[in-house]
């Protein structure tokens, strides 16, 4: 394993502890409404600072993205190593003690996603990818599904919780994808979702409005399962846009085709 991946895993396992334990005592977390439906508990932050603990101690120099703190002072210095980091996705599924969370990691290097971590502490599951070596669950090579029909695909994708100005749009995504697939599922952690589709446990992934800690560790996992991610027109800028799809090649063009219409 990439050294620098290590360490990310090390930090992301130091960041499940802290929630693990908390899962013991729900009702006594702090929860505190950042905006409309936006949630951010004492675990969120715990997990977060433990997370950069881990990485500034190995890496003191590299900045970071995270989505509590936010950017570190030294992010616009052309520093040339981010960690941008997720401690708590599923927030909302993590308080009701709805299983579906995780802790997102990835290190963007010259404006590259080169190392990922995904952890699940729910049912354990570490995905873990190196730019140009794989992607892996438990240390076990994974690829994006072999379905290649819309008719035959399970898509995850996530609804509108904060701007429900975009209710309406997604209404008419939503009729269109049901339409021309065999499911649809919303488990409501944007970042396993997509390694959810780099394990093959989803054939294609879409959303709009997400924030690039949402995909940046996921999309490595997808490329380097074999799969392709880019915004509603299939352009590559979607960690910056928040418009995100992705899929198995043939899955993906499909999708495309499907929502470009909704690509403004």
């Amino acid at each position: 394993m990439h050294p620098m991946l290590n360490t990310a895993v090390k930090a992301a396992r130091r960041a499940a502890s802290i929630i693990n334990r908390a899962t013991f005592d729900l009702d006594r977390i702090q929860v505190t409404e950042k905006r409309h439906n936006d949630f951010v508990t004492e675990v969120d932050q715990a997990a977060e600072q433990a997370i950069i603990e881990v990485l500034k101690t190995a890496y003191p120099d590299h900045a970071i993205l995270a989505e509590e703190s936010g950017a570190s002072s030294n992010l616009h210095d052309e520093n040339e190593n981010v960690w941008i980091i997720d401690p708590l996705d599923g927030t909302t599924n993590f308080i009701h003690g709805f299983p579906q969370y995780c802790v997102s990691i990835a290190l963007q290097q010259r404006g590259q996603i080169t190392q990922a971590v995904i952890y699940d502490p729910t049912r354990n599951d570490l995905f873990t990818a190196t730019k140009g070596a794989g992607a892996y669950l438990n240390e076990k090579r994974i690829r994006v599904g072999r379905r290649d029909r819309m008719a035959d695909a399970l898509i995850g994708t996530g609804f509108p919780f904060r701007d429900m100005a975009g209710l309406d749009e997604y209404l008419q995504m939503f009729k269109v994808m049901t339409e021309k697939t065999a499911g649809l599922r919303r488990p409501g952690a944007a970042a396993l979702d997509l390694a959810y589709v780099a394990a093959g446990r989803l054939d294609g992934f879409f959303e709009k409005g997400l924030q690039t800690w949402d995909m940046a560790a996921g999309s490595l996992l997808v490329t380097e399962a074999g799969g392709i991610v880019g915004n509603f027109s299939g352009d590559s800028d979607y960690l910056y846009k928040g418009n995100v799809i992705a899929g198995s090649p043939k899955i993906f063009a499909q999708m495309v085709n499907l929502l470009s219409p909704f690509a403004k």
